[in-house]
């Protein structure tokens, strides 16, 4: 059963709408104060604000462990509640999950950041568009908190108390395509095959752009990404010009003919489609989107709303340093991506 501890933490998240209790008034205390406070982040630690700097990263650390408490509560009610109260209050509390994934996330990536500008934000919503409670003054905290198309999601009909885990690209994440295996196609055990799969995906945000990379983890291991690029025509610009063509004198078009028939013809869809010409973007498009996105998971991730935290948690590394739209390229054909994004609206 719940403790009393965890009883105690549910009754402070949902107190009052306008009256927080202790726990939510201490998220809010320090989400408010890290993201004012972001600039002081990534100095020299002989600078003269490098205290500043320490004392930024004590407060994160504090409220990255405060959101795994909320998270891991909401495993804990799921497991322990009983089924009428569990689906009665789960709505709300799956709500504040899925959020506090976002902003852990995002506050550990402005922890990796040197943001030259203040954090920039939409413009003041209609009263309508953020709910009341802790979940709406969240959302008016993250720089997406204005696209309430974001943030309405029905709840899964079985409720799962899977944890999850949602944090900024490591660099032990780019060493090799082992860590990545139940996200992308299973890496071929031929020599030199094992990072062609993941490539083909990722390679290029990893190389051209890895500070707008997310990862999210089960207890499985990593389960899901979400990449960006701030400037796509510039990105699109240098991955033809130099990362593609590095990557097609890594991997002939040969390479898919002579190795083992386990996975063949992935590795052939992947080696054919670096030596493919990419489709040029629009330039209206450019224009009123200038920011790329691309995100997936693994089939064992049915939560969508561990998915939708992974888009909050990117649009609003965009967002934050001045991004005003972004866009997808998503080939007709493939319907599992087409659904993907059709369900985080």
């Amino acid at each position: 059963p719940l403790t009393l501890e965890e009883v105690r933490m549910l009754v402070e998240l949902f107190y009052l709408p306008y009256h927080h209790g202790a726990l939510a008034q201490e998220l809010l205390e320090h989400f408010r104060w890290l993201r004012a406070n972001s600039l002081s982040v990534g100095v020299p630690a002989a600078a003269p604000d490098a205290c500043g700097g320490t004392r930024w990263r004590g407060r994160a650390q504090s409220f990255q462990l405060l959101c795994a408490r909320a998270c891991r509560l909401h495993s804990r009610f799921v497991s322990a509640a009983g089924r009428a109260l569990l689906y009665d209050l789960h709505p709300y509390l799956w709500d504040i999950r899925n959020m506090l994934l976002a902003a852990s996330a995002f506050v550990l990536w402005l922890g990796c950041q040197s943001i030259t500008a203040p954090i920039l934000l939409g413009r003041d919503a209609e009263p309508w568009a953020r709910r009341g409670g802790l979940f709406g003054e969240l959302q008016a905290l993250l720089p997406v908190g204005n696209s309430c198309d974001l943030f309405y999601h029905p709840p899964p009909l079985f409720p799962s108390s899977q944890l999850y885990l949602l944090r900024p690209l490591l660099p032990l994440d780019k060493v090799g395509a082992v860590a990545w295996r139940g996200v992308l196609p299973e890496p071929l055990r031929a020599p030199g095959c094992a990072l062609a799969l993941p490539g083909r995906l990722l390679g290029s945000f990893l190389s051209l752009s890895p500070e707008y990379t997310f990862v999210l983890e089960d207890e499985g291991g990593p389960c899901g990404y979400a990449a960006g690029a701030l400037h796509a025509e510039g990105f699109l610009q240098q991955r033809d010009s130099s990362w593609l063509p590095a990557v097609r004198h890594k991997y002939p078009p040969d390479l898919g003919t002579g190795g083992p028939a386990l996975g063949q013809d992935a590795l052939e869809e992947a080696v054919l489609f670096f030596h493919a010409e990419p489709l040029a973007v629009p330039q209206p498009v450019l224009r009123r989107f200038p920011s790329l996105v691309q995100l997936g998971t693994a089939p064992r991730v049915l939560d969508v709303g561990a998915s939708r935290s992974l888009a909050l948690c990117l649009l609003s590394a965009l967002r934050a340093n001045g991004s005003r739209g972004v866009f997808c390229q998503v080939s007709d054909a493939d319907r599992q991506q087409l659904s993907f994004y059709s369900k985080l609206g």
